[in-house]
């Protein structure tokens, strides 16, 4: 008969692999000025006692939180969960890895909704894998991974045949499903940033549409998909009278969409900012990696500014919220962003890169 009551649980994050693939220690590779098991260890700061199993001492003893370390070389996983089950003061530990940047207290606290004397680990489950490394174990779960250590079973299906699991799919969740992605090479760490999001601002006729289609054709020889908001200061933004949507429109409707089997369009009334057009175009289904803004030279997103001579000859901008400025008349003394010629297509898309951490 299951628990009407959720127990508490520790944390376990796994953070002794080698990082062979990577060449580096993931765990302490920054995202967004942060390393990843700081900003995973953060997660969890509500929880009765959140441990660390590490290979080696010294690594992350600087993090203020209970290491544990394992005591066999070289079996793997197995060691760690083993060590963060013998040395936790709760009956339950959800376990996870330190290269799983987007897991959180959420899928924790979802796991532990389950536990019942059912039942020894919940383990969470995709269309494609098990995750054995996002799981809640009890420590009833210590004699079995004992056992098969002597035996030199380390795989951790082996934890999972052996003892009573419970298989939990997040498929009907409001939980990110990016909570089971794990990190093992750069191109996929760098990747965690996506989607960037930026303007290309400047005055009307300053070539902002021009090098955009430079940019773009920069991001997708890198391997990104792009998209583009513009904002029309013309309102050309217009229905053509007669159209089923414009039809639609006059009979009250507040909004249309026209779709076929391969696009759509949007019709609607009313003013929107960009952060809601942006966040709009990142729920499609096959977001782009890469978002790009013309115009909104006020927003806080940011932005590169496009300045010439012959149209407004400064910047006008707010500085904080500025990439770099392409322009053919302000100096980089002048201002303390980078500034390009525009003709500087390399330079401007590797400044970008840099701004986004992305090489």
């Amino acid at each position: 008969m299951c628990k009407k009551h959720t127990p508490s649980f520790s944390v376990g994050i796994l953070a002794g692999g080698k990082s062979t693939r990577m060449g580096q220690n993931k765990a302490l590779m920054e995202l967004n000025n942060e390393t990843m098991i700081a900003r995973i260890s953060k997660q969890f700061k509500r929880c009765p006692e959140v441990l660390i199993s590490a290979a080696e001492r010294g690594v992350y003893e600087h993090l203020g939180l209970r290491v544990v370390y394992d005591e066999a070389d070289s079996i793997g996983p197995i060691e760690g969960i083993h060590r963060l089950l013998s040395e936790a003061k709760e009956q339950y530990v959800f376990i996870c890895a330190a290269d799983m940047p987007f897991v959180n207290l959420e899928i924790a606290e979802y796991l532990a909704e389950f536990i019942c004397s059912d039942y020894d680990a919940y383990v969470v489950v995709d269309e494609e894998h098990v995750h054995p490394l996002l799981a809640m174990y009890s420590k009833r779960v210590l004699p079995v991974i004992e056992d098969l250590i002597q035996r030199g079973k380390y795989r951790l299906m082996e934890i999972l045949r052996a003892v009573r699991t419970k298989y939990v799919s997040l498929e009907h969740t409001n939980i990110d499903p990016r909570v089971v992605k794990n990190v093992n090479t750069k191109d996929e760490f760098l990747r965690l940033s996506l989607p960037v999001v930026f303007c290309v601002s400047g005055y009307h006729n300053s070539g902002k549409t021009g090098l955009i289609e430079k940019l773009i054709n920069e991001f997708i020889r890198a391997d990104f998909t792009v998209g583009v908001l513009k904002h029309d200061g013309q309102d050309h933004v217009k229905r053509v009278d007669g159209t089923d949507t414009d039809r639609y429109q006059r009979a009250g409707a507040a909004c249309s969409i026209l779709t076929s089997d391969s696009s759509f369009v949007l019709d609607a009334k009313g003013a929107a900012d960009a952060e809601l057009l942006l966040r709009m175009m990142q729920s499609l289904p096959n977001p782009p990696d890469v978002c790009i803004a013309e115009g909104f030279k006020s927003s806080k997103l940011p932005k590169i500014e496009v300045v010439r001579r012959d149209v407004e000859p400064r910047s006008v901008c707010d500085p904080e919220t500025l990439i770099c400025i392409v322009t053919d008349c302000i100096s980089p003394e002048e201002v303390s962003c980078p500034v390009y010629g525009q003709d500087d297509i390399p330079g401007i898309f590797s400044c970008v890169m840099n701004y986004f951490s992305l090489q």
